[in-house]
């Protein structure tokens, strides 16, 4: 797709003040208001969990390269499993979309200079800090070896790790997902522009805004099972451990109930990022808007209602099992509504596929494989055979990293111009985003099959007969790795050497279009007034750009 810049080369020229601009100094940067900085800071963060959780993917492939525990020992193994789903889950799936494209993206897309409450929004960062160096400071004095679902009573008789201080800067960090989700609500709620009607929200905001629910009413949940754990530990209160009178399913029913709707505060954002990817490059009105708003806070409250489903082999009441079975059957129904909303979009759209477009469709693939399988698990008789094995494993992993991974990385892309002003280059993430879907499923595939045969999860060790899958299975990994460090390597370089992007190089509706690029430290010269849908093209099929801009202009009036 061309720059706007190169083909309306008379449209109006903004000053260069901007976000970025505004204060260069470190106590500039740490003590903003600035939602748009605040979410640059995050991005840096979020950054290097992955990048430390990656390397703990890594060291587990590499360990089961060989049937036998040669690379790292059993409970060194152990420790890496388990703080590779630390990290990856609590400090960086969970936030990442939220805290990054939708603290920089929300107030722009309704009309608003800032979040509601932006002293909340840099104490939310605070707090995500100060629990990701609690936890990080716990995993390189001892780590934790009880599994990232802290099951008791591992996390309480078994383990003599630092389960209490990384289990502290999870509940430290739960407060920072907490301040952002009801940050997300009252923004939403009183600051949007005149004619922002809530059913002219793009729908990247109403995925955030069912999100944010979840994070208020299941966070506390988590938190308070953490601090019951402490309370057992140190006050041998018998809680959850059997040895001290306790009751483990307990501990489970309260994890699950919290860990389940986190699942959709990992992908309810990835869906909204989706949403907007697939309309846009269709150059279409989204297929059955209103479907695909309701879907997301469907997702959000049905979301609370299966967390039996992780319990089938627990023993629990098989009456209860046959109820979360239903109820999982069910939860699949709006997820379904907006995967065929997205491809009766693209049905006779003018696709252009560009690098974010590429990984939309990417999503629109994987994540079908990973919804499936969740059937699978859902049914009590499968979830019987397949419990505790690989199948897991790769279902886990093609929802979140098939769904949200990709989706964040789409999104990254599509918004990428409006956060720097630079264009990156699209040959080279047209590359990476290739790579990430072949080496995702040369990693993960096998994995269902190595499930389905019967192999365990968390074992550094296991039968010679299924070395060949888990070959495969590191060799995609390496192929992965590869597409998922090619962006930070093109993308930092087009913060140096890349083209200007324009303030609409897709040339697309959408408020957050209608400001410079970068955004100044107030978004608009001038409040807004939406005048049309935010999805309102009025594109048809063939469309030169002469006219596609033509007919986009009027989306808002200043």
């Amino acid at each position: 797709m061309q720059n706007a810049d190169a083909i309306y080369p008379d449209q109006p020229v903004y000053p260069k003040d901007n976000y970025l601009s505004n204060g260069y100094t470190l106590k500039s940067w740490l003590l903003t208001k600035d939602h748009k900085r605040i979410a640059i800071m995050y991005l840096l963060s979020v950054s290097v969990f992955f990048l430390a959780g990656g390397l703990y993917a890594s060291a587990i492939r590499l360990e089961l390269l060989t049937p036998a525990s040669d690379l790292l020992e059993t409970a060194s193994y152990n420790k890496a499993f388990t703080q590779h789903g630390i990290l990856m889950i609590f400090f960086f799936l969970i936030p990442s979309i939220p805290a990054i494209l939708g603290n920089f993206l929300l107030p722009l897309m309704i009309g608003a200079k800032d979040l509601a409450l932006p002293r909340v929004n840099l104490l939310s960062l605070y707090l995500y800090w100060i629990g990701g160096a609690l936890t990080v400071w716990a995993l390189l004095q001892g780590g934790v070896d009880t599994g990232w679902t802290f099951y008791t009573p591992y996390s309480t008789t078994f383990s003599n790790s630092y389960v209490m201080a990384v289990g502290l800067g999870i509940f430290i960090n739960g407060f920072s997902s907490i301040l952002t989700g009801l940050n997300f609500i009252v923004t939403i709620h009183t600051m949007r522009a005149p004619g922002m009607t809530w059913f002219r929200l793009p729908l990247f905001v109403w995925a955030h805004y069912a999100t944010s629910l979840v994070m208020i009413l299941g966070t506390p949940v988590i938190a308070i099972t953490i601090l019951l754990l402490a309370i057992e530990r140190v006050a041998q209160v018998g809680i959850f451990d059997p040895a001290i009178g306790g009751d483990p399913i307990l501990f489970q029913h309260l994890f699950w109930f919290y860990s389940h709707p986190a699942v959709y505060i990992m992908i309810l954002p990835g869906m909204g990022v989706i949403s907007e990817l697939i309309s846009n490059f269709s150059r279409k009105k989204i297929f059955g808007y209103e479907f695909i708003a309701f879907s997301s806070i469907a997702i959000a409250v049905f979301g609370f209602l299966v967390w039996g489903h992780h319990m089938f082999v627990s023993g629990q009441s098989i009456y209860a099992g046959l109820v979360f079975s239903f109820l999982t059957m069910v939860v699949a129904v709006p997820s379904a509504i907006k995967m065929f909303n997205w491809t009766a979009t693209l049905y006779k759209g003018s696709v252009s596929f560009d690098t974010p477009m590429l990984y939309a469709i990417g999503f629109m693939g994987l994540f079908l494989i990973g919804g499936l399988t969740g059937l699978f698990l859902g049914a009590i008789g499968l979830t019987v055979h397949l419990t505790d094995t690989y199948f897991v494993v790769a279902h886990f992993h093609y929802v979140m990293v098939g769904g949200q991974v990709i989706a964040y990385l789409g999104g990254i892309h599509y918004w990428w111009p409006k956060m720097t002003g630079k264009m990156y280059s699209e040959f080279w993430g047209k590359i990476s985003a290739m790579l990430v879907f072949v080496g995702f499923n040369l990693t993960f595939f096998p994995q269902f099959i190595l499930g389905y045969q019967g192999m365990p999860r968390r074992y550094a060790s296991y039968p010679a007969e299924f070395q060949v899958l888990n070959i495969f299975s590191t060799a995609g990994a390496s192929v992965l790795g590869v597409g998922l460090l090619m962006p930070v390597v093109y993308l930092t370089h087009s913060l140096f050497f890349g083209r200007n992007a324009g303030d609409n190089p897709w040339m697309l509706p959408g408020l957050e279009w209608r400001t410079s690029s970068p955004p100044p430290t107030l978004n608009f010269e001038e409040s807004p007034v939406v005048t049309w849908e935010a999805y309102e093209f009025g594109i048809e099929s063939g469309l030169d750009l002469d006219e596609a801009r033509r007919r986009i202009r009027p989306t808002v009036v200043s």
